[in-house]
């Protein structure tokens, strides 16, 4: 808080005459002090009155009522290392909200939310949280739905705080504890808060879904576990305390206490007894919680200061958890070894989810069933054990262990451990199979029993009518031939209508799907085009609703594969509001059509080239189109569950809404990586001119979009092409004008000299020029992160200094054929439809 110090006096000489001619000295003397007196205070007053205040609200009184309209904190709390904020929180496009309260070390920009009470369902927008005059909290949806409630109606409840420590209190007329957002822990913990026997900490799903998942912590009467779910939980970590010789240790609540450089392990209601285990955590300098994180592990986050922002200071279950350890590193009913390498057990029973991603586990070939047991034996692996310790059997024979596993229908697999023979030892059994770990062979011997279905069994009951089918067809043989090329247009057109019913169930997440008829009567019989590419036609069109959309029409089955597939891949589950819209999708006889938002103002490049464009864009207007690009290109790059590379950024790519808001469109070329990839291997496809460097070696990153966004950058700035025969020979190619001004300094010579608010802007359209320059660099790794970009515009950081401006990649220096060989290519060889 800001105090302004304000001297305030006043002068006394007038009085002091009168009261030397007409009173006592004495009495004058009085008057002076009473004066000053009155002066001090009215200085005082001045200060309170004129000091500015940042007013928090930590409370909040019983006939309140939020919504998720308002996307101003409901409850603020500021200490001296953190700030605490209650109210709804979203994410990317807030189309569903949690009410949550959330903590940042600096600013409420790098907020986290530690506690929620609508995990596992968010309301939607104008759901509304009510504190009624009974003293109860509640949270409905806007179907009227009551989603989450404290029950404290009827409990004398007088108002709601939230404390320094973070903690959302209902308090009676005593200021007495009713509720506490503290007794009801998500998956994290605060400095001050205590895990009691009977509560638990539950994972997030993953990093992008807060919903509860397979992980979970808890206190148990021998001490902390950590579990992941199954029917029952299975412990992967754990911290024994040692209860012997204490008093009473039935009777009392046993608890684990996060204080300042610990996590203490009480086994006595009472904060004075000492901690049976402390864990050590490194002390706090700045706003810090413990979290129990996705992947299973326990981690302590700490803020930065000042520069703000988190960072892990501390990993509890690392040092007791190796990383094959964690029951689902690997997924399900797979081996981790070492370095953290997954594989499934044996190929003829098992194969991985998906070939790219071993760590998202096995499955089954054959399904184990009931109904079966006499065709089912198990498949051996040797030094491979599980995670859990808590055995079901100790002191039998190994054969003892596998039969009681075959007796029991839930069993799946078995895991026996022994010293020096195989006839006593422990028996482990498990109706999951989670991630194995493969060990190396010491003084414990650990072998696995994986139980299948015995695929032997299945082929001699079938022996019989193979040969019968075999004899079936070598006899029709014949009249298929003689009858085949009569159907064969027949079968030809249903074989490729069920190729692309195939297609389209490989495709998650797909979107609404239209008939064809409801797409002829919106587009009214396809008669208004609105562009035409290689690939198809654009038309616009009007839903019953009103609804203004654009349909997009393929035509051929190569193109759903390629082009149709990768589109709806890419943006038919995701929503962000740079980033074009797929409303639907329809298929017909061998036509596809994908069905997006109306864009009223069509594409960027109808605005900005000289000579075409429809009217000129002042600078703010095109600063803007700049930063809805580069917002859209960094949710793709950074915020989507899988990584996407956009492959074909131009103009003719960014559509442009009535307000002239710009969205990124286009994704029949995109590619989907995983997030832990940092390159990966393709062929060329794009556009040419917007090629990044790196093509020519077939390695790319997300880095190609950011030298494309150089590329677009450069014109919207200039107001030309990057490649434009109407210009002079030697100012063909826009980058070599950009070198040889940038090497002379001239570089306001190339502002679009067309528009006299951008010449009038020159400072900052220089800026935004060498920032241009910055995502145009040859070598891949000095160019920014499109997060970095976002942040330059917005004024949040400098533009890296000591910048490259050779745009000419040395490969095409040695060879010029190769780059007349890429300009004289037609965008429709390596672009997609428009």
């Amino acid at each position: 808080m800001l105090i302004r110090r304000i001297n305030y006096s006043i002068d006394l000489t007038y009085v002091q005459n009168l009261l030397d001619i007409n009173c006592h000295f004495g009495y004058a003397i009085f008057i002076e002090v009473f004066m000053r007196i009155c002066s001090f205070f009215f200085a005082i007053f001045l200060i309170l009155m004129l000091s500015p205040t940042e007013e928090l609200h930590p409370t909040a009184n019983l006939y309140t009522t939020w919504t998720t309209n308002n996307d101003q904190p409901m409850l603020l709390r500021e200490t001296n290392i953190a700030k605490f904020a209650c109210g709804f929180f979203c994410e990317g496009n807030c189309t569903s909200y949690l009410f949550a309260i959330f903590i940042s070390p600096t600013k409420y920009s790098d907020t986290q939310v530690i506690w929620s009470a609508n995990r596992d369902y968010r309301v939607k927008k104008n759901a509304i949280l009510n504190f009624t005059a009974a003293g109860e909290l509640f949270l409905q949806d806007a179907d009227g739905r009551i989603v989450w409630t404290t029950n404290t109606a009827g409990k004398s409840v007088a108002g709601m705080n939230l404390t320094d420590a973070g903690n959302l209190v209902l308090f009676d007329n005593n200021n007495s504890v009713v509720w506490q957002s503290f007794d009801h822990p998500t998956d994290c913990l605060l400095p001050g808060q205590k895990l009691f026997q009977g509560q638990e900490l539950k994972s997030s799903v993953s990093l992008d879904n807060s919903s509860e998942g397979m992980y979970s912590l808890q206190v148990t009467d021998k001490g902390l576990f950590a579990y992941v779910h199954s029917n029952p939980p299975q412990p992967y970590y754990s911290r024994f305390t040692y209860l012997y010789g204490k008093p009473n240790t039935n009777k009392v609540r046993k608890y684990v206490s996060y204080l300042n450089g610990g996590l203490a392990f009480f086994i006595y209601s009472s904060e004075s007894s000492d901690p049976d285990v402390v864990i050590g955590i490194p002390q706090a300098s700045s706003a810090q919680y413990m979290k129990l994180m996705s992947n299973g592990h326990l981690q302590v986050f700490e803020g930065k200061r000042p520069s703000g922002g988190w960072m892990v200071v501390a990993d509890l279950t690392t040092g007791y958890v190796d990383e094959c350890s964690y029951p689902l590193v690997c997924g399900r009913s797979s081996v981790c070894s070492t370095n953290q390498q997954c594989s499934c057990p044996e190929i003829e029973y098992f194969r991985p989810v998906d070939d790219h991603q071993p760590n998202l586990g096995c499955y089954e070939v054959t399904p184990l069933t009931c109904n079966s047991t006499q065709g089912q034996h198990f498949i051996t692996l040797e030094h491979v054990r599980y995670f859990t310790s808590t055995a079901d059997m100790d002191g039998v024979n190994m054969d003892t262990c596998k039969q009681a596993c075959l007796n029991s229908c839930s069993c799946k697999a078995v895991f026996f451990q022994y010293y020096l023979n195989a006839s006593s030892g422990k028996c482990f059994l498990t109706s999951e199979i989670f991630t194995m770990k493969s060990v190396d062979r010491n003084d414990i011997n650990t072998v696995a029993f994986i139980k299948v279905q015995n695929v032997t069994s299945r082929h001699s009951s079938h022996q019989v009518a193979t040969i019968v089918g075999s004899t079936i067809g070598s006899c029709v043989l014949l009249l298929v031939v003689v009858i085949g090329f009569i159907t064969y247009v027949v079968l030809k057109r249903k074989r490729d209508a069920e190729m692309q019913e195939e297609y389209l169930d490989q495709v998650p997440g797909m979107p609404t799907r239209f008939s064809y008829e409801e797409l002829k009567t919106a587009t009214d019989n396809f008669c208004k085009k609105l562009g035409e590419g290689g690939f198809g036609s654009v038309f616009e069109g009007n839903l019953k609703d009103g609804t203004k959309i654009a349909v997009k029409r393929l035509e051929g089955l190569s193109h759903i594969k390629r082009s149709f597939l990768a589109e709806v891949q890419s943006i038919g589950s995701i929503h962000h509001v740079n980033l074009v819209r797929l409303r639907g999708f329809c298929t017909w006889k061998s036509q596809s059509f994908l069905v997006y938002e109306f864009m009223s103002n069509g594409s960027l490049d109808r605005w900005i080239y000289h000579g075409v464009r429809e009217q000129i864009l002042e600078w703010e207007c095109r600063k803007k189109i700049i930063l809805d690009i580069a917002k859209g290109l960094a949710y793709l790059h950074e915020d989507c569950r899988q990584k996407i590379i956009h492959l074909d950024i131009k103009p003719q790519n960014i559509l442009l809404d009535d307000h002239f808001n710009a969205k990124v469109s286009d994704f029949g070329l995109s590619k989907l990586i995983d997030r832990n990839q940092t390159q990966v291997m393709t062929t060329m496809r794009g556009t040419p001119g917007y090629l990044a460097p790196e093509w020519l070696s077939s390695v790319i990153t997300e880095k190609v979009d950011v030298y494309s966004f150089g590329i677009v950058l450069l014109e919207i700035l200039c107001g030309r092409k990057n490649f434009d025969r109407s210009q002079p020979e030697e100012s063909w190619h826009l980058l070599r004008v950009f070198q040889k001004c940038s090497e002379q300094e001239t570089l306001l010579d190339m502002v679009d000299i067309n528009n006299e608010d951008m010449q009038k802007n020159g400072t900052e359209v220089m800026k935004t020029m060498k920032m241009a320059s910055w995502c145009l660099q040859t070598d891949y790794t000095r160019r920014p992160s499109m997060s970095l970009v976002v942040m330059v515009i917005e004024g949040a950081m400098n533009i890296e200094s000591n910048l490259d401006y050779n745009f000419t990649d040395p490969r095409l220096q040695k060879n010029n054929s190769q780059e007349k060989d890429l300009t004289s290519l037609l965008p429709f060889v390596l672009s997609g439809p428009r």
